[in-house]
């Protein structure tokens, strides 16, 4: 039991280990970070909340057989109910807090509110797996990164709403849009795995992956350029 907790913490832990690092200019404090992963965990609960009513109204096959049953699978079930649940709590958190004040910040707190519920997903999902062994490895490359990536690009749309007076008013959409098309397209990929064939399915995880890739590193120099603008860095 103490390994698969292990084995299921562990990944979220080393990606949180990574974005404090990131966060070179003004690191957010130790116990800030530790409450917004926990925020992370309860979102988890809030999700179940909304999933589980949209599965009972038939928004969603338990059992997808077909790409678009894959596909509602993935928004229905996860993504929109998933992304809904963490910006909640990860706006409650930064709503008044004195220390979110740039725009490195959004990134910070968003992805470690989803790593706090990647992680408890995690220990949900090898608990009831058979062999949490495979289930741990392939949720360890796939979807605590994914979790993060999906709280990047949530904390990135929502520093641009809150610090940018000027941004353009699409970015509110994209607070919770691009998460959620992300999440639903990346759930869509995974689920696909039972109805196209398997090479297919692994080929559109790669390009998807070194998409969002790419997208991160833009996202990155945006927020840099934000960061010499309020004087933050310097060039």
């Amino acid at each position: 039991m103490t390994y698969i907790l292990l084995a299921a913490l562990a990944p979220a832990v080393v990606l949180l280990y990574y974005i404090y690092r990131k966060d070179e200019v003004q690191k957010e404090p130790v116990k800030e970070l530790l409450k917004a992963f926990g925020l992370g965990v309860l979102s988890t609960f809030l999700s179940l909340c909304i999933s589980t009513p949209l599965g009972i109204l038939g928004f969603f096959p338990s059992e997808p057989s077909t790409l678009i049953g894959a596909a509602a699978v993935s928004f229905f079930g996860a993504a929109i109910p998933e992304e809904i649940a963490k910006f909640v709590l990860f706006w409650l958190l930064v709503r008044r807090n004195k220390f979110f004040d740039e725009h490195m910040d959004g990134i910070v707190y968003a992805a470690v509110v989803s790593l706090g519920f990647a992680a408890f997903e995690n220990i949900l999902y090898l608990f009831s797996s058979e062999d949490w062994v495979s289930t741990g490895i392939s949720r360890a490359i796939f979807s605590v990164p994914g979790h993060m990536f999906f709280g990047i690009l949530m904390g990135y749309y929502y520093s641009l709403v809150r610090f940018d007076p000027v941004t353009p008013r699409i970015n509110r959409f994209w607070v919770l849009g691009a998460p959620i098309l992300a999440h639903g397209i990346f759930d869509t990929i995974l689920f696909s795995a039972g109805v196209l064939p398997e090479v297919l399915s692994l080929a559109l995880m790669v390009v998807f992956i070194f998409f969002c890739n790419s997208l991160r590193k833009e996202a990155s120099k945006r927020i840099r350029i934000h960061l010499v603008k309020d004087g933050v860095v310097t060039e």
